[in-house]
């Protein structure tokens, strides 16, 4: 079966022996969430529909449907399966039988490769610039100390990953809850102006006429279509704990309750940030600024000589909540992705701090090697896009699961009990109280049900602590029809929509379709590793899934 010990587990001693905790999930998803796009997307998109405030707001909202359709999807499949590391990788695993280990291949090389945390690297460098300069233009920062800055910021959060976990685990609990602060204080702000409650700063009169459009300027589909893909994109993060179920304290709950409620508040939180910019700033001076739109907001509330300092701090401490928490995430993912030599040199780096070390190679290589023009754009485009593929492959696999309930033992015909089972499996199989004291209490079991799952579920384990709520039956979820088809229609849009040339298009550094061409690419690669797996490893050291029912 090969290595399956946990990152948890004193094996890897700078890792932590805590596990992960309610806030500590939250703060996965609010972090990841809740990067740089609030303080700045709602501007192009405001001005991508020429000033009409119901449709941009209807975008977002629109945008929070599909997202928490998403969040559901990922959720009947993770509580239709063993609780373990991974996402996606999972739920492709038993979707997609056959040839086995294909789909392992595809997405190893789509997380490995484009799982990076470049744009948020960068993002933090652009930023701290901005707090040293005072300025908020580009072209008076050198592009070179930006990168710079960036590849300081990965190389801080991956330190501390490793040399000390808990306090990389609580900086990005403080991190989540300094985000939301944030946005509560700019929603108060925006309520106390509604009100008359803050003196020198004038209500707008934006919502006077909602579905008016600027200067009577309808925009066209491609503009709509710009703006609806930028506010999907806003929302990336969602999935973040189901890459780390192993490391999650109670499973279940975090799923049914954490996630949902982190994915609920952040996407609240959002719409009334932005009604908050809209109370305060006048929709002219939105559409004719190429600053911040939280730059403007501050200004206008606290005069600009602290808001050219204070604001690009507040938003790099953000950008550093989500390098923390992506880097930490998806380095659990590629260690499992190496657990079954889905990746080159998978001995190695099943070892987190190495799995650690690659998340850093690879997303300092993505963040120097690009041209400094358009780098940011283009680092967040190639990071989300090949996730869209992804998603259509899950999307569609769902279906095909719905419609053979009782063949595929799926939902209400599915035997897997996360609690019960797990229980009634360690009475039969192994001796509890042995277990106990050769492990200790506050150690991680690590146990695979010999019955119902392969060696694909090594990490699937129960801590001494659950077994006393074993016995409590759970339920999974099932989504409605009308969400899994609005899930696959959207991420069918993002995948064909980028190689639609825009009008007037005209040449640039990097061409529009480079970033869907490469993402495509990358997937198309897992596919050839896959057919020259054999060649790297022998027969033996190949981990083949036997059985994808229960898995």
């Amino acid at each position: 079966m090969g290595d399956t010990t946990s990152i948890h587990s004193s094996i890897f001693g700078k890792t932590p022996k805590e596990k992960l905790g309610t806030l500590s999930c939250i703060s996965l998803i609010v972090n990841k969430i809740i990067g740089t796009g609030i303080f700045s997307n709602p501007s192009p998109i405001f001005q991508y529909t020429n000033g009409n405030v119901g449709l941009f707001l209807s975008l977002f909202l629109l945008g929070g449907i599909i997202i928490f359709c998403g969040l559901l999807i990922y959720l009947e499949f993770a509580l239709n399966l063993p609780f373990k590391n991974g996402g996606e990788l999972n739920y492709l695993l038993r979707v997609f039988k056959f040839p086995k280990g294909l789909m392992g291949c595809v997405y190893s090389f789509s997380i490995v490769l484009l799982g990076f945390s470049s744009g948020n690297s960068y993002a933090f460098g652009k930023y701290m610039m901005y707090a040293y300069t005072g300025r908020h233009d580009g072209d008076s920062i050198d592009d070179r100390l930006v990168k710079l800055i960036g590849v300081g910021c990965i190389s801080f959060c991956i330190f501390l990953h490793i040399r000390y976990p808990n306090q990389g685990t609580r900086l990005f609990n403080f991190l989540g809850v300094f985000k939301i602060l944030i946005l509560v204080l700019i929603i108060g702000i925006g309520g106390l102006v509604a009100i008359g409650g803050l003196k020198g700063v004038a209500k707008t009169d934006n919502f006077t006429d909602v579905w008016k459009f600027h200067e009577d300027m309808k925009p066209n589909s491609y503009s709509i279509s710009v703006a609806l893909l930028e506010v999907i994109y806003s929302f990336k993060g969602w999935e973040n704990v189901n890459y780390v179920l192993n490391e999650v304290d109670n499973p279940y709950h975090i799923l049914t309750i954490a996630a949902p409620l982190a994915v609920l508040l952040t996407t609240s939180l959002y719409f009334l940030v932005l009604i908050a910019y809209l109370i305060v700033i006048p929709k002219e001076e939105i559409l004719s600024s190429g600053v911040l739109i939280a730059g403007i907001f501050f200004n206008k509330v606290f005069g600009e000589s602290i808001t050219s300092r204070l604001l690009p701090i507040l938003i790099s401490f953000s950008n550093l909540g989500n390098v923390l928490v992506v880097s930490y995430a998806h380095s659990v993912v590629n260690q499992e992705l190496a657990y079954n030599n889905y990746i080159p040199f998978s001995s190695y780096f099943q070892n987190l701090n190495h799995a650690l070390l690659l998340h850093w190679i690879i997303t300092v290589l993505i963040l120097v090697l690009p041209p400094s023009t358009e780098i940011y754009e283009f680092i967040v485009n190639l990071y989300i896009y090949p996730g869209t593929w992804i998603n259509i492959l899950l999307t569609l696999g769902l279906i095909y699961l719905k419609l053979n309930k009782r063949k595929e033992e799926w939902g209400e015909f599915n035997p897997i009990d996360h609690s019960k089972s797990l229980l009634e499996d360690l009475e039969e199989d192994s001796d509890i109280n042995s277990i106990e004291s050769y492990m200790g209490d506050e150690e991680v079991r690590e146990y695979t049900p010999r019955r119902r799952h392969s060696e694909h579920d090594h990490l699937l384990r129960v801590s001494t602590a659950d077994l006393s709520e074993a016995t409590i039956p759970k339920k999974v979820i099932s989504v409605p029809f009308i969400g899994v088809a609005i899930f696959l229609i959207a991420n069918i849009f993002l995948a064909l929509f980028p190689f639609v040339p825009p009008p007037n298009y005209k040449s640039l550094d990097i061409p529009y379709w480079m970033f869907p061409v490469i993402g495509t690419g990358v997937l198309i690669l897992g596919a050839v590793f896959y057919f020259i797996r054999p060649l790297i490893y022998e027969d033996s050291e190949i981990r083949y899934e036997d059985d994808y029912k229960y898995l």
